[in-house]
């Protein structure tokens, strides 16, 4: 806090003293010098201190101010320091929309608000540039100004796939055991094929669909490709009706994605209770449980309810049926025994009478033994009632739900004070959005000026600099959190990382592209959209094919950003695209 309250002072102090003016000194014979009644009698000249006349509203050789006060200048170091302040304010504004997001969520819960809200939200401050980067001044200004915009949005998605994703996995790695990395071990130190990062199921849908987030580039690239003159400016129109889709889609599909993967744990929580009971009663069985031709073998199944119908009343009840789920190892999925024994009930007890009978029984282990024999058989040669092949299914639903990340075994903390913590979660909400959208357009402009005066590419400097002052409190969130070394942690971390790259290819995609569309800018970024679609596709692909990430794989991520820099110069430089 105390350093947030030196930077406010700092900048109070910068923006005071902005309309200040030196003097200077000029001869007799200026323009503007009042006579003093005695300065025709000396023979030489003078040096006169005066103040400037632009003090008084004169016209002045300097850059023009944003909003009127907000302090600007031409010089390179003046431009550095610009920088410095106006991109810590946005990091500021982006990371009271971050904590005004998670208080949100907290009482909001997921669905229209982590699936919609927040995304939206985390966006924000990079469309904020890239707004104010073309909206405002002539044409030809705005298709100067305009590359800031693509060298954030193109900056921002290469620095939270490379930098952010390597750096992760390295803070996150644990010991790779059987191909999945094992939750809180880590004793082989930086071994680039022994330590690594797993992540669930749904992290790797997630980089499918930031893969698949890059086609309204190839769209409006597609007229360049084809050399063609005539049809860029609907493919922009075209472009952006196909990002704004995807974007409603994809916030659609993050509102009810929390359903889906409660569905989806649901299944594989009851495929594991029959692979598990079907392995309980082919261990008590004197023989087999169907015959070859696939039937049920009823001599063995009646064997079997005789067994396990300890009382003999001819009926199972609850407490008898516990017995089969005993050694099933419950925990390994989160569930209680009470529920594997109502899922029990649930398929066995057809009349509803909460007890088994005896044909109940059999035609419940024959459809059991039917969805078995439905699964993909990790043992092709068993059949679907020998221990190999039940051993093997009761591991294989075990690993599909380990890689499910289930969040039952979480807990779930209530909020003391629900009122308090929504007007404070809506005070930071307006008060990050009224600084992103206040401190944009300076800092916009800072970086112009700052190319100007060091004649470095306004597209460079964007890609570096300003990913750092929207997307540095995304990144610290998601570092300390891959810390955690679980897989649980991992697959939040590079989900998020994910997510943020398509709302970028989506969100600020849109808002580029209307300014492009509204404003009838030329585009001309080949090389820009190019090192998008190289990097997103490469580690989104690479991501949605497989679960476990060894320590080798963060230098490949590493590499990537350097070579997005060298790329987008030869390609504009050497081989003149731009």
């Amino acid at each position: 806090m105390t350093l947030k309250l030196f930077f406010l002072a700092l900048f109070l102090l910068l923006v005071f003293s902005g309309a200040v003016y030196g003097r200077r000194f000029i001869s007799d014979d200026s323009a503007g010098v009042i006579s003093d009644g005695v300065h025709s009698e000396i023979g030489r000249d003078l040096e006169i201190l005066r103040l400037d006349r632009n003090f008084a509203g004169g016209e002045e050789e300097s850059c023009e101010q944003s909003y009127g006060f907000l302090p600007c200048t031409k010089t390179a170091l003046g431009n550095v320091f610009l920088i410095l302040v106006y991109g810590y304010l946005m990091f500021l504004g982006a990371t009271y929309l971050s904590s005004g997001s998670e208080l949100l969520l907290e009482i909001l819960g997921p669905g229209i608000i982590g699936g919609l809200f927040l995304p939206v939200l985390g966006a924000l401050p990079d469309a904020m540039l890239i707004l104010v980067s073309g909206i405002s001044g002539s044409t030809a200004a705005a298709q100067s100004q305009v590359s800031v915009g693509m060298g954030l949005l193109a900056g921002s998605t290469v620095m939270l796939i490379t930098v952010i994703w390597g750096t992760c996995c390295i803070v996150g790695k644990c010991d790779i055991q059987n191909s999945v990395a094992v939750d809180m071990k880590d004793t082989n130190g930086f071994s680039l094929t022994g330590s690594g990062v797993s992540t669930d199921i749904w992290t790797s849908h997630a980089a499918t669909i930031m893969a698949a987030s890059v086609t309204p580039f190839l769209v409006v690239q597609l007229p360049q490709l084809l050399h063609s003159t005539s049809g860029r400016h609907l493919s922009v129109l075209i472009g952006l009706i196909i990002s704004l889709t995807l974007l409603v889609s994809y916030c659609i599909y993050q509102v009810f994605q929390p359903w889906i993967q409660s569905r989806r744990l649901a299944y594989v929580k009851h495929k594991h209770v029959i692979s598990g009971v079907l392995r309980q009663l082919r261990m008590r069985a004197l023989g087999r449980l169907c015959t070859d031709q696939g039937a049920p073998n009823i001599e063995v199944l009646e064997k079997l309810f005789n067994a396990i119908d300890e009382n003999e009343d001819g009926h199972l009840s609850r407490t008898e049926l516990k017995a089969l789920v005993v050694g099933i190892r419950l925990e390994e999925i989160n569930l209680h025994e009470n529920d594997a024994v109502e899922k029990l009930m649930k398929d066995f007890d057809t009349s509803h009478d909460h007890q088994v009978e005896m044909s109940e029984f059999i035609a419940g282990v024959t459809k059991w033994l039917t969805e078995a024999r439905g699964s993909e058989a990790p043992s092709p040669e068993a059949g679907p009632d020998t221990m190999k092949y039940l051993d093997d299914l009761h591991e294989q639903t075990r690993r599909e739900h380990h890689f499910l990340g289930d969040q039952s075994d979480e807990s779930v903390e209530t909020v003391e004070n629900p009122r308090s913590t929504a007007i404070k979660a809506v005070l930071l909400l307006l008060l990050g959005t009224v600084i992103a959208a206040v401190f944009a357009d300076p800092l916009v402009d800072a970086v112009n000026n700052f190319s100007s005066a060091t004649s470095i590419p306004s597209f460079f400097i964007s890609f570096i600099a300003l990913p750092l002052a929207t997307n540095s409190s995304e990144a610290v969130s998601a570092i300390i959190f891959a810390s955690r070394k679980k897989l649980r942690s991992a697959s939040l971390t590079f989900s998020e990382l994910y997510g943020a790259v398509t709302m970028n290819n989506l969100l600020c995609l849109s808002v580029f592209l209307a300014l492009v569309y509204i404003r009838g800018l030329t585009w001309d970024f080949s090389s820009e959209v190019l090192v998008i679609l190289i990097v997103c596709v490469v580690v989104g692909v690479f991501a949605s094919v497989r679960s476990t990430f060894p320590l080798w794989t963060s230098l490949l991520a590493f590499l990537l950003y350097p070579f997005s820099l060298v790329l987008v110069y030869v390609l504009d430089y050497k081989f003149g695209w731009s």
